[in-house]
């Protein structure tokens, strides 16, 4: 099995970030890489995840307090038109 850093496929630059020209359809020299490619997008997916819920829980508090004014709100709609479903009671004096 060949190691990536081997692989013509693979650059590295400067700064150390890891390039990979490989595409699994098309260039692959060994089933191995097919395994390594399965890996890096499950941990990019999985930091893509991870970054979704920290954004989320920051967002968190804020949609907390929306929803508590909207609940406010929602209430007083609701009792100002108390008024018209207790007059619309019908008489029963027959």
């Amino acid at each position: 099995m060949i190691q990536c850093r081997d692989c013509e496929y693979y650059k590295q630059d400067e700064h150390g970030r890891r390039t990979f020209s490989c595409d699994p359809f098309t260039n692959i020299k060994e089933p191995e890489c097919l395994q390594k490619w399965q890996i890096l997008r499950l941990d990019f997916l999985v930091s893509q995840y991870q970054s979704m819920l920290s954004s989320q829980q920051k967002m968190a508090p804020m949609q907390d307090k929306l929803f508590k004014y909207i609940k406010r709100e929602m209430d007083d709609i609701d009792e100002s038109d108390r008024w018209k479903s207790e007059d619309e009671e019908p008489d029963n004096d027959y």
